[in-house]
């Protein structure tokens, strides 16, 4: 069955059509929920949330632009929009932060697991604008936008989650030197 076919059928409620196209995206789509999530379980709650939104709004997809990221996009608002209501981006005051220049990481033997867990350890705010700038290449502005924030502290977000997270590969690498 064909994609557009696939779109007919769930916008007519096909429930054979809704869990072929669950099957098809329900990886990609978790990945997503997975770099935005602290941890597996609240990330599958994502997912679930994020297929009964598509499914409800198919209707609004006009056949205009990638579907794939038309379902993307519901699934990165479907995560952001829990931490809205968390209100995690309460800062008290970020001052200005300048960009900070990227570093390489020299040692490329690590585990993409440990890279996964640190992400996912980072504190809400910093791990959603980490992940919405460095994985998904959403400028500080949009950033700003979607999150109800200031460039300002988008920018502080992210060094502050690099900070971290440069940290904590530093700290694995020597213990791996020691080992």
């Amino acid at each position: 069955m064909t994609l557009s076919e696939l779109i007919i059928l769930c916008k007519k409620h096909d429930a054979k059509a809704q869990g072929e196209l669950y099957k098809r995206y329900s990886g990609t789509l978790f990945s997503i929920c997975l770099r935005y999530s602290p941890n597996y379980v609240e990330a599958e709650d994502s997912l679930q949330d994020a297929f009964i939104t598509i499914f409800k709004k198919i209707e609004q997809f006009k056949d205009k632009g990638s579907f794939e990221g038309w379902m993307k996009r519901i699934t990165v608002n479907t995560v952001l929009q829990k931490y809205r209501k968390k209100r995690v981006f309460d800062i008290r005051d970020e001052g200005q932060i300048k960009d900070e220049a990227e570093e390489e990481v020299t040692d490329n033997e690590i585990p993409l697991d440990f890279l996964l867990g640190i992400v996912q350890e980072l504190p809400d705010r910093y791990r959603l604008v980490f992940s919405m700038y460095v994985l998904d290449g959403y400028a500080h502005k949009e950033i700003a936008n979607m999150l109800g924030i200031s460039d300002g502290t988008s920018k502080s977000n992210l060094a502050r989650a690099r900070g971290i997270l440069r940290t904590k590969i530093e700290d694995y690498n020597a213990q791996k030197a020691i080992e």
